[in-house]
């Protein structure tokens, strides 16, 4: 019966072509935030949205941003900007682009988007704004330049305002921007906060940007239900947490897409060479990544051409250890603090909609059970293993694992970790600067003029990183538990083996060969100077 009551989308009195791209996106019905949301929005209701990652937020607003431009241009004579999207990252940023691309398939020429989140040329963005697209997505930093700069005016036509990940905008550092942005809107505009927590940060973004609003707190559980997502725990330390996730992933018993999260940058390389060993491929996400490098990465994630992605989350850029120290280490270490360059606009373990994602492995610890939540809500609610000691609250079972069974995963497993030393991350990831260098657009013109500089780059000394050993990629049997052997019975004692009957096959089809020759030749006259079986004869001439 609750099935029956559902609204569906033809039932929102939605425009037809958002219906047909739905229907191309195939799906079957709103999820429960979009079921209450978009009529709300569609009334023109400021909204607060609370509801779970993996909920299906980004749709929630997108759709009532779409049907209310294509509204709007039945009665408007000009082409302006008329909703703007901020959002804390630029992998959020291009996914909610991706998003309302799909949403906009059948009516893109009248419901047009740019994404400007990106650190490119101010310029060829200033480009793209002068032609007045309807949506605009940004972060706040990337929004307020371009306020200021002049290339795009809000004050008079901007009809929606969409902060996503709201409370992560002042986590980020944008509390400064976004009540600066506010002064270059109008005094009118319908506004949406979307969230997954309802933290102070929140409820301070909502007494500046929502007048009056109607607040969505779903009485829905923080992650999906068992019977979508089943997490286990697994006790193990650090050297065995690397021989089980080898043999997990090298017997397949665990299938399809896996994310890893680990605490630092530097744990995602070491985790990416370790398994590099195992011929393994994985590829690496994290703040410290150029924002295209990041964008990429989860591409070719969500593409398949990766089945692995090793991913530090957000509190990495709190701390260079990741947390891993407790106040008193971290007071020794502060004076070493990490001197790399963090990407503010980079989120890993909130908000990116990581595609048809069986497996979240959690090899550290996560900070706090939040951190832990936010982590299994990238899944597509099918699996969930944890490798370390986490609440009760969500992880009921233990996850049986009898490491007896590979011992000799064990050993290979802890000369790889033990491979992969400081100094090889460290040069693993000049390897990767290296490389973007020399993939960067904007250099290319430097390079150009300065042709001995680019082979100077290309002649760089080859990194030792980690001596790939070709035999560890295979699996011989007798290194596999006895439940997953071969059963095929052992050869008779009393028949030669195969490989002697092929040589002895040889050897006798060789001694037949020389016999016929040694015949032949025995039979010819003209070889041997012998006559057999002749019978002499008397002629005129003998006589």
């Amino acid at each position: 019966m609750e099935e029956d009551k559902k609204v569906m989308f033809h039932e929102m009195e939605l425009d037809d072509r958002i219906l047909k791209a739905i229907s191309l996106l195939a799906w079957p019905h709103p999820t429960l935030i979009q079921e209450t949301a978009i009529p709300l929005l569609l009334e023109g209701k400021d909204v607060l949205i609370r509801a779970r990652t993996g909920s299906g937020k980004t749709a929630a607003f997108a759709i009532p941003v779409i049907q209310k431009i294509l509204n709007l241009k039945n009665t408007s004579t000009h082409q302006c900007i008329r909703a703007l999207i901020l959002s804390p990252s630029k992998e959020l940023c291009g996914q909610i682009t991706s998003v309302i691309g799909d949403l906009t398939l059948k009516c893109a020429r009248e419901v047009r988007c740019i994404d400007i989140s990106s650190s490119g040329d101010m310029q060829i963005q200033k480009s793209l704004l002068s032609d007045k697209p309807d949506i605009v997505v940004a972060t706040p930093s990337r929004a307020l330049a371009h306020l200021k700069a002049k290339n795009m005016r809000l004050k008079e036509d901007l009809s929606m305002l969409v902060v996503d990940e709201a409370d992560l905008v002042f986590s980020f550092g944008y509390e400064d921007e976004i009540k600066e942005l506010l002064s270059y809107l109008p005094k009118i505009y319908q506004a949406v906060l979307a969230s997954a927590t309802l933290s102070d940060d929140v409820l301070s973004l909502k007494k500046i940007v929502l007048r009056n609003p109607v607040t969505l707190k779903l009485e829905e559980p923080e992650l999906a239900p068992s019977s979508q997502l089943q997490h286990y725990h697994l006790f193990a330390e650090e050297d065995d947490k690397a021989a089980i996730l080898y043999a997990l992933l090298k017997l397949n018993l665990i299938r399809g897409k896996s994310i890893i999260f680990v605490r630092t940058v530097d744990r995602c390389y070491k985790l990416k060479l370790y398994l590099e060993q195992f011929k393994i491929g994985s590829c690496v996400l994290n703040s410290e990544l150029p924002a295209a490098v990041r964008c990429l990465s989860v591409d070719q994630f969500n593409r398949g051409r990766y089945q692995i992605i090793v991913a530090s989350d957000e509190k990495a850029l709190e701390k260079p250890d990741g947390g891993l120290l407790g106040p008193e280490e971290w007071g020794k270490k502060n004076k070493q603090k990490s001197k790399r360059k963090k990407d503010k606009e980079s989120g890993v373990s909130r908000g990116i909609d990581f595609q048809h994602v069986s497996n979240v492995i959690n090899f550290d610890f996560p900070l706090d059970v939040n951190s832990y939540v936010h982590r299994a809500g990238r899944t597509a609610r099918d699996y969930v293993l944890h490798l370390s000691k986490i609440t009760s609250r969500y992880v009921e079972p233990k996850y049986e694992f009898a490491l007896e069974e590979v011992e000799g995963f064990r050993y290979r497993s802890r000369d790889a970790w033990r491979a992969v030393t400081r100094i090889a991350v460290r040069e693993a990831r000049l390897k990767e600067i290296k490389q973007e260098l020399l993939n960067c657009k904007k250099l290319q013109g430097y390079f150009e003029e300065n042709p001995t500089d680019l082979a100077a780059l290309r002649r760089d000394k080859a990194l030792h990183t980690v001596r790939l050993q070709p035999q560890l990629a295979h699996v011989p049997e007798y290194l596999l538990p006895a439940a997953l052997r071969n059963d095929t019975p052992e050869p008779d004692a009393e028949q030669p083996p195969e490989p002697t009957k092929k040589r002895k096959h040889k050897q006798t089809n060789f001694g037949s060969a020389k016999r016929h020759r040694y015949q032949a030749r025995q039979s010819d006259p003209l070889r041997s100077f012998a006559l057999n079986n002749i019978k002499k004869t008397t002629t005129a001439s003998d006589t």
